[in-house]
């Protein structure tokens, strides 16, 4: 990047930090801020600045933000409690996710859209993952009730990592079709699903052993815990990738067990996330406003949004409403975990990892519906969090009963 954009980008979050307490009770979110002040800086003949990042580094920023995503996002998850009480992101990742992918596929494949079916599969997957964060008031509203948002949170905590070896068979499958070498594509696929989740395994116990061993004789600090936890998140990575397993895999599968064998003792690591790593957060949304949305703007076709709307509406929506069935839920209790399934950071980290790793026909156009979808729903979904938590809080249908028929 030139000086001149560098300054730029330090006084935009400069800015953001000044006002961030003023904004946390607007309607505006932070990733609605840093995907227009991207734009506006760079679009061109809207802008003045030029933004360039070597691919190199793009890919270091993406690859660091995606492992802190999944890694952190894992080791929040409690699995005793989802086995016993999260009934409601049990059926919705269990029913729900793989619905919107088949109806996704489905959609994408009939629309003139200029995809292969792998291509469609692949759009699909990678629109599955929901980000609670566009959404934040929803689950943190004291008015919306504690099963919607557990169920909110731990679905987007989890939609991602489930995603991830769905989205690489696809890919893998696109790639093998594009290169006729279907033996080597498919040896590259068991080797990526083996090896990343035996990498995570191993030092997500080891991690979590050694934190447990070293606090017991009081050698290591809170500040020291996060440090490890960052350590550990990133060999799980280079680990897998070194055994030519996926190391995002192993990233996720490595926090959900670090998490869970230290339970509550991983505070450390969410401040870190909360803080620190939300500037690798908004870095990717200042990038996608910058760089990703004017290609996807200026290769307009109707049709990309019109998929992009169904995908947030119908595609996501009717699955839920599906995965909900013989749970004594109301109607308006299941729009509502339907409507707020943000499409944003998961899929833009994932469809450049794809098309940049990946052979595909037609990487321009997966790349650009991925993109104009997550543009509508940052907004759609940020504006829309505020009045329908209140409004859905404040009904007497907004309780839900979730006992099985």
């Amino acid at each position: 990047m030139e000086h001149l954009t560098l300054i730029a980008v330090a006084l935009v979050f400069l800015g953001f930090g000044l006002v961030s307490r003023k904004l946390s009770s607007a309607v505006i979110t932070p990733p609605m801020v840093f995907v227009v002040a991207g734009f506006v800086l760079s679009a061109p003949g809207l802008g003045f600045l030029h933004v360039e990042i070597e691919q190199h580094m793009l890919k270091l920023l993406l690859e660091v933000t995606l492992i802190l995503v999944l890694f952190s996002d894992a080791a929040r998850i409690d699995i005793d409690k989802l086995k016993k009480d999260h009934i409601i992101p049990q059926r919705m990742l269990l029913i729900g996710m793989p619905l919107t992918i088949l109806v996704g596929t489905a959609v994408a494949s009939i629309l003139p859209l200029g995809l292969t079916f792998c291509e469609a599969a692949l759009v699909a997957a990678i629109l599955a993952p929901t980000d609670a964060a566009l959404g934040q008031v929803v689950v943190s509203s004291d008015k919306v009730p504690e099963p919607v948002k557990i169920g909110l949170n731990v679905e987007s905590g989890l939609n991602d990592g489930i995603a991830l070896p769905i989205i690489l068979v696809f890919a893998s499958i696109a790639n093998a079709i594009m290169t006729n070498d279907n033996q080597a594509w498919f040896k590259f696929a068991v080797l990526q699903l083996a090896f990343g989740p035996l990498s995570g395994i191993a030092i997500g116990y080891g991690g979590a052993w050694l934190i447990r061993a070293a606090s017991k004789r009081g050698w290591v600090s809170s500040s020291g815990q996060g440090i490890i936890a960052l350590c550990i998140a990133g060999l799980c990575f280079i680990v897998a990738e070194t055994l030519h397993g996926n190391g995002f895999i192993a990233a996720f599968v490595g926090g959900l067990v670090f998490g869970n064998l230290l339970k509550n003792r991983c505070h450390y690591l969410f401040e870190f996330v909360e803080t620190e790593g939300q500037i690798f957060t908004l870095g990717t949304f200042f990038i996608f406003g910058a760089l990703l949305l004017p290609m996807a703007l200026f290769s307009f076709n109707i049709w990309y949004w019109i998929f992009a709307v169904f995908s947030l509406t119908i595609m996501r929506i009717l699955p839920v409403h599906l995965s909900l069935r013989g749970l004594q839920i109301n109607l308006s209790t299941s729009l509502f975990l339907g409507w707020f399934g943000p499409r944003g950071l998961a899929s833009i980290l994932f469809v450049l990892l794809v098309i940049g790793d990946a052979m595909l026909p037609h990487p321009d156009i997966v790349a650009n519906i991925v993109f104009v979808t997550v543009l509508i729903s940052v907004f759609a979904h940020g504006l829309s969090a505020r009045p329908l938590a209140s409004r859905y809080g404040g009904s007497k249908y907004s309780m839900p009963s979730l006992s099985e028929k």
